[in-house]
């Protein structure tokens, strides 16, 4: 199936959310797209905020079974958006926001009782790659491209990473991609269990809602009591991503990380302080 028959949302429930766009393409099933295509769907402040608050907002929909997320425009989001990087890299409040909203988009998509789909295309990095891995089913393009990115910018990978990478494709890979912090496409990201299924690029969004139809014709008991007993497993390591998110916002006021997003602003790369070569 595809969304040529979505229904927008515009609802009193939903109308704290701007940036991301809202529509029922099926009985049950609530398509979430992240609407920043001028920005390849980067996030600002408060789209990163309500991709937190909006798996609440799902949880007390009574019309809503399972949500699929997207991202507008060919691209799923290209990570943190740059201008709230750089203040970030000068300001101990906006370090302490981004703490907050980042603990709680992680904690959201943990605790949230109904099922999500995350439909990956173009590319998903950082923050946004934080929503696409965090779904309980993720479907990737072939072409697509994935990136923890955190170490290209001088700061720890704390956005989702530590939590959620060395259950999908273990401890060993997850360190060698995390540290070199490179690209990984959709065949690869399936072949070691990033993701749950590669699919040509023209079929991404189709899978991830012919997925969500079935789950929404479930049992909505069997379907939500198995994921929360799955979710044991990452809350079990909450601890751990709660250290890399401290890290993350740690580094976020060190040299290596002023340079690495002047770097990204620059086009050119990195010459980290720390670094000896």
């Amino acid at each position: 199936m595809d969304a040529g028959g979505a229904t927008d949302v515009n609802e009193e429930r939903y109308r704290s959310i701007e940036r991301l766009k809202l529509a029922r393409v099926s009985p049950g099933v609530l398509l979430v797209t992240i609407d920043r295509p001028h920005a390849r769907n980067a996030l600002d402040v408060r789209a990163h905020r309500e991709l937190a608050e909006i798996w609440r907002l799902v949880d007390d929909d009574p019309e809503t079974s399972v949500t699929v997320i997207a991202g507008e425009g060919g691209a799923f989001s290209a990570g943190g958006d740059k201008d709230l990087l750089e203040e970030m890299v000068v300001s101990h409040e906006a370090v302490l926001g981004q703490l907050r909203d980042a603990g709680a988009l992680v904690r959201a998509m943990v605790d949230c009782e109904k099922p999500i789909v995350s439909a990956i295309e173009g590319v998903a990095v950082g923050a946004g790659l934080a929503a696409a891995l965090l779904a309980d089913i993720s479907v990737i393009g072939e072409s697509a491209r994935l990136s923890d990115g955190h170490a290209r910018i001088g700061v720890a990978a704390g956005d989702h990473a530590v939590l959620i990478w060395p259950l999908l494709c273990g401890l060993a890979r997850a360190k060698y991609h995390l540290l070199t912090a490179g690209f990984v496409d959709g065949v690869e990201a399936e072949r070691i269990g990033l993701v749950s299924r590669c699919v040509p690029d023209a079929e991404v969004r189709r899978t991830a809602l012919e997925i969500a139809v079935q789950l929404a014709s479930s049992s909505q008991s069997a379907v939500r009591f198995t994921k929360r007993a799955l979710n044991h497993w990452l809350r079990d390591a909450l601890p751990a991503f709660e250290h890399s998110l401290a890290l993350e916002m740690l580094g976020f006021l060190g040299p290596d990380a002023a340079e690495g997003v002047a770097a990204l602003r620059e086009k050119r790369p990195p010459r980290f302080p720390s670094a000896l070569a």
